[in-house]
Parts: C-alpha cells; sequence; structure tokens
C-alpha cells in the first residue's frame, strides 16, 4: 500500500470521466486523461505490487511543474488502484476501472510476454508515446508499464517489440497536422530506432 502524505485524497469512480463531452471544464479534461493513465499504468503491471511509472504528475504546486512520478499500487479483489506523487505527495484511489477500456490487464488465454531486454528512454519520449492513440494492447502495456527507478526510465521490450512500436510512432507522425507534437514524436522515433539499434547490435 502506498503511503499518504497530504490530508485530502483524491477517490474517484472512472465511470464519471469517461465520455466527457468536448465543452468540459479544461481542469475536469485534465484530470480525466490523468486518471485514465494511471490506470492504463497500473493494469499493465503486476497487482499487489507497488512500483514507480514513468508517468510524470500533472500538478504545479507553487506554479512550478512537479518533478515527480507516479507510484501505483493495483488490488483486483476489491478491485481498486492507489497511487501517489513521489515528490509532492498528492494520492488518490481509483475505482470502476475494470473493464473499461482503459483496463491493460492480460487475459489469462492471452497472457502478456516476459520482456527481458530494457532500454533507458528521456522523460520526453515516454510522455509522448502515452499520447499515442493506434496502438495494440501489447505495445500499450509496453508503454505503459515503463517504469522509473535510479532516475532513469526504463523501457522493456524485445527487438521485434520495439520495430512494432517504432512502426506506431512512425505512423502517427506521419499524419500528425500539429507541428509541435509532430516533432515530439519524430524525436520519439529518433531516440526508439536508436535504442533498437543497440539491442540488436548487443
Amino acid at each position: 500500500m502506498l503511503a499518504s502524505t497530504v490530508d485530502a485524497v483524491l477517490v474517484a469512480d472512472l465511470h464519471h470521466y469517461l465520455d466527457m463531452p468536448h465543452d468540459a471544464p479544461t481542469p475536469a479534461r485534465r484530470l480525466a486523461e490523468q486518471l485514465s493513465r494511471i490506470v492504463r499504468a497500473a493494469t499493465a503491471g503486476e497487482p499487489g505490487v507497488a512500483w514507480q511509472s514513468a508517468l510524470a504528475c500533472g500538478r504545479r504546486p507553487a506554479h512550478c511543474a512537479c518533478t515527480g512520478h507516479i507510484a501505483v499500487a493495483r488490488f483486483d479483489v476489491p478491485a481498486s488502484i492507489q497511487w501517489q506523487c513521489t515528490a509532492c505527495g498528492d494520492d488518490g484511489v481509483i475505482t470502476g476501472w475494470q473493464q473499461s477500456r482503459f483496463d491493460l490487464r492480460s487475459h489469462p488465454g492471452n497472457p502478456a510476454p516476459a520482456h527481458t531486454d530494457q532500454v533507458v528512454i528521456s522523460a520526453e519520449t515516454a510522455a509522448a508515446l502515452c499520447t499515442l492513440v493506434l496502438l495494440d494492447p501489447d505495445s500499450e502495456r509496453m508503454v505503459f508499464s515503463a517504469h522509473f527507478t535510479d532516475n532513469d526510465i526504463m523501457l522493456a521490450g524485445d527487438e521485434d517489440d520495439f520495430d512494432e512500436l517504432i512502426g506506431y510512432v512512425a505512423a502517427e507522425a506521419n499524419h500528425e497536422p500539429n507541428r509541435r507534437r509532430r516533432k515530439q514524436l519524430d524525436a520519439a522515433f529518433k531516440e526508439l530506432r536508436a535504442a533498437s539499434r543497440a539491442l540488436t547490435a548487443r
């Protein structure tokens, strides 16, 4: 269980944040996006184990971006996800996430592959990967199981996993009309391609 260091704990039922209308207030939409990413991270990992994800905290204490990452712990019975920022202590509990489109748990007949290779990626690449839309389930689990340890963000996968992920990044970058996001995806593509080549050279 994650230790609480703040007085106010956000208890959120994910059902209330699904299919939020486009005219919803910006803070509500940002919270819905952050909660959905926390659920994907927690369900990409193993249950009953607290671990530090690559997700950056979205808070801005004293008008400065928080430097922390989101630690998560998932419990399947009863179903809940606990999360906490490692820097500012912002924390919460999420319910109602089971069987949602953000639930990345592997089905018994289709277990998640065991990843043995790990590469270090930048915080910028990790953030860009979390914005990808057209990922298959295995690639999505790969992205959201990235973890922060010893001041590095580690992404796990084999050569085929990285090649597939690189293809998704390239495809989305080629069709991205926003110049700023296209630049972010291009940078992520180059970094992942270098990492893949390093794996091949091992």
